[in-house]
């Protein structure tokens, strides 16, 4: 098969890791696997796939430079003679789609995320991803969305989770090392217990519920909260939840530590981790990969986080956007022994292994090209 992904930019997020992950599947299957971006940081990853990167100036929205890339996939096509054209973003889907179509090729498209739709108009730029010979849904809650919202035919939809790279985050002792190593680093305190949210920076991630939930918990009952992630340029954003920590007088309890590359370094030094996405996810990566790390996780009760997160099991649901609602869910995880915890954290990582592992996305992504390839 010579299969080929399209995707705006390889910087950072799960549609992103997904495109590599695909491409490493397909290469070590002795398949051809192109991708089409502009590129990003994530580059020579993809190069050690062996995957081959095309760049296009895909990430757009201009009429005039949809039709360009239209034009340059349809050479792409035939030059490389593509078997398939998989889109993972709307508007090269656009593109990819119409290339598609003039070649006479297979279209898939992965729908990553529940978007917004407050016109008829908006409505159908996301339709894109509703329009492929198979559209690939990385949750159940996005798979009913798409066929709500687009009307599609539950034949043409494919529910495929997203995975997790179970042994990079699985508890082990180089983990926990480099997890103590972090934790001096930073100065934790070592007779609190920690609590991660990561997310990059932003306000439907849920800090600002988070910081407001802390403050209703008794001063002695609180755990040290660590908001991980990068404001990506928010500026304003970032200052506004400094403000918020200083107005509840949680300098001791909220700590905002940026961006982090060793996640499992993170979760190996927590106790607890947090989701509280104001927005459904459509799959809620980092409530699975910190389940996969052994953390019982608090998420909110909407989107894709309700299949990862097992209410009483691996961690607890919190009614979104209520910040009584989550201090409710710290509390209780808060009032559970290190025994009890462990043991519901084990529950979550079992949980992983067993629904959500990368293995099984790309062994599940590649039977869809079969399938339409047959």
């Amino acid at each position: 098969m010579n299969i080929l992904q399209i995707i705006p930019r390889l910087e950072t997020g799960g549609a992103e890791r997904t495109t590599l992950e695909i491409a490493e599947a397909l290469t070590a299957q002795g398949h051809s696997a192109f991708v089409v971006s502009e590129g990003g940081r994530m580059e020579d990853e993809l190069a050690k796939t062996g995957a081959t990167l095309i760049k296009l100036p895909v990430d757009t929205k201009s009429p005039w430079g949809l039709m360009a890339n239209t034009g340059a996939l349809v050479r792409i096509i035939r030059e490389q003679a593509i078997d398939l054209v998989h889109a993972r973003s709307r508007a090269p889907a656009w593109s990819a789609m119409r290339a598609a179509r003039k070649t006479g090729i297979a279209f898939v498209t992965t729908y990553h995320g529940a978007y917004n739709a407050r016109s008829s108009l908006k409505r159908f730029y996301n339709s894109v991803m509703a329009r492929g010979d198979r559209v690939i849904a990385n949750s159940q809650f996005i798979g009913d969305h798409v066929h709500v919202e687009h009307g599609t035919d539950l034949s043409k939809i494919t529910v495929i989770p997203r995975g997790v790279d179970v042994a990079r985050f699985t508890a082990s002792p180089q983990n926990t090392a480099r997890g103590r190593d972090l934790a001096t680093q930073l100065a934790l305190p070592g007779d609190r217990v920690i609590a991660v949210l990561p997310a990059r920076l932003t306000r439907w991630k849920g800090q600002v519920l988070a910081i407001e939930a802390m403050a209703l918990l008794p001063a002695d009952k609180r755990p040290l909260m660590l908001l991980v992630g990068d404001d990506q340029g928010r500026s304003a954003y970032r200052a506004e939840l400094e403000a918020l920590i200083a107005h509840h007088a949680l300098e001791d309890d909220v700590w905002l530590i940026g961006h982090q590359t060793d996640m499992p370094a993170i979760y190996a030094m927590a106790s607890i981790a947090l989701n509280p996405s104001t927005d459904p996810e459509a799959f809620g990566r980092t409530a699975a990969e910190a389940s996969a790390a052994g953390l019982p996780v608090i998420a909110a009760d909407h989107g894709g986080a309700r299949e990862v997160v097992i209410p009483g099991k691996t961690g607890w649901r919190a009614s979104p956007g209520d910040p009584k609602a989550l201090a409710e869910a710290l509390d209780a995880a808060m009032r559970l022994s290190p025994e009890a915890r462990d043991a519901m954290g084990a529950a979550g990582a079992a949980h992983i292994a067993a629904n959500f592992t990368v293995s099984g996305l790309q062994e599940a992504t590649l039977q869809v090209y079969r399938d339409l390839l047959k």
